[in-house]
């Protein structure tokens, strides 16, 4: 193979979920198979580059100096914040359809033994929106891990007194279709402390 193709190759090869037999594939399609898409493959990739960026409310992803898709709905609710890590956390609660409020994403967890700090998660814009008093609810829908649960505790001790503000936390535990045989310690500790009563 040339050198080009091998830096397209191990260029894909560092997205997510994409290893070197994916990369090869793709590079291939797009450079032999169908070449005819990279034009417009590469004009997609440009074009996002350039007006793509974090919607200043809440972190999703905004064009422009317009909010996000989210944020601009007048008809969600917005005193109920879901607090989620990723992007890909909100749009995949957005998939659901079982959520109407609105969202705010950190862009990751705190973890001090990988340098992650308050600094570096968007803490403040949320603090601010809790602090307005436009808040009345946050769900925080953070991973059922030791960072997930170290941010959920900063968040709740950095949370204005002056404002009551309802602070919960997704149920976790055994997925849809699961059965109890077959889970780890972790996920039946979650699943049974996220019980509920049966009415």
């Amino acid at each position: 193979m040339t050198p080009s193709f091998e830096k397209l190759q191990q260029a894909l090869k560092q997205l997510p979920g994409i290893g070197y037999r994916s990369a090869e594939r793709i590079a291939l399609n797009l450079l032999v198979e169908k070449p005819a898409r990279l034009p417009a493959l590469v004009a997609a990739l440009e074009e996002a580059a350039q007006s793509v960026r974090r919607c200043a409310r809440c972190g999703n992803l905004a064009e422009g100096d317009a909010p996000c898709a989210v944020c601009a709905d007048e008809r969600r609710d917005a005193g109920v914040v879901c607090v989620v890590e990723q992007v890909p956390d909100l749009v995949a609660i957005e998939r659901s359809g079982a959520f109407r409020g609105v969202y705010h994403v950190l862009h990751g967890k705190l973890s001090p033994i990988n340098g992650v700090g308050p600094g570096d998660l968007n803490l403040a814009t949320l603090l601010v929106r809790v602090e307005s008093g436009e808040v009345r609810e946050l769900i925080l829908a953070l991973s059922n891990d030791v960072e997930g649960e170290a941010t959920c505790h900063y968040l709740t001790q950095h949370l204005p007194s002056a404002n009551a503000v309802k602070v919960s936390r997704i149920g976790f535990g055994l997925p849809s279709g699961g059965g109890v045989l077959y889970a780890d310690s972790v996920t039946l500790k979650s699943a049974l402390d996220a019980r509920r009563n049966y009415d």
